[in-house]
């Protein structure tokens, strides 16, 4: 239906003064429910988030085990590294495992088994290193002729703090330590033992006891 002036279409004054003042005010009327509305959506519409600093994780574990027990095989099936212990407690922060009565047991390539043992330990996620935190002990048992181990170690490093290189098969303490060998025994401030390479290597204030050599000779009367 199309609108008419009122002259054309003969309505009643009042209506017609009706008319043109809601013509003559209805733009004012649109433009104030527009800016209503427009304040409606600002004051109500949520405000940007800032951004945060992301916040640090702390050292507290995020998840624990009792009776823990890894293990790590070769390309053919041969077990070459398990690290056991009481209890486990994983850290994110550095994504270290805290092991209580930490064992670890590996075998390398030549059949030589390394032992080490502590009260506590603390490994990296794949459990190739290794500190020992007191009554640090570590063993190596080499096989014989026959391909048996040894009964007797090959050496024995005990002291408070060792940190063992599983893959690497290395030693190293800045601490002091004792090493036991068949022959004699050693007392070292630090120690940096490569068993790949065969070197012993010991710093600072250390004191060597050689035990004497039996003879097959019976002692003279």
């Amino acid at each position: 239906m199309v609108s008419l002036p009122c002259a054309r279409q003969r309505a009643p004054g009042w209506l017609c003064g009706v008319q043109e003042l809601f013509s003559a005010y209805l733009p004012m009327l649109l433009m104030s429910v527009l800016a209503l509305g427009t304040w409606w959506l600002v004051k109500n519409t949520p405000s940007p988030v800032n951004p945060t600093e992301e916040v640090p994780k702390r050292h507290e574990p995020d998840y624990q085990m009792q009776g823990f027990d890894v293990q790590r095989f070769d390309a053919k099936g041969a077990l070459r590294v398990r690290v056991s212990g009481r209890e486990m407690r994983h850290y994110p922060d550095t994504n270290t495992l805290e092991i209580d009565d930490v064992v670890v047991h590996s075998t390398s390539a030549d059949g030589a088994v390394l032992t080490a043992k502590a009260a506590r330990g603390l490994s990296n996620a794949d459990g190739s290193e290794v500190q020992l935190l007191g009554a640090a002990r570590v063993q190596r048992f080499v096989p014989n002729e026959k391909g048996l181990l040894s009964s007797a170690p090959q050496v024995d490093i005990q002291g408070e703090f060792v940190q063992v290189f599983v893959a690497l098969e290395r030693l190293r303490s800045d601490q002091p330590v004792r090493i036991s060998y068949p022959g004699g025994e050693l007392h070292a401030q630090s120690l940096d033992y490569d068993n790949l390479k065969g070197l012993l290597e010991v710093s600072g204030r250390s004191r060597m006891q050689m035990s004497p050599q039996r003879s097959g000779r019976r002692p003279a009367p």
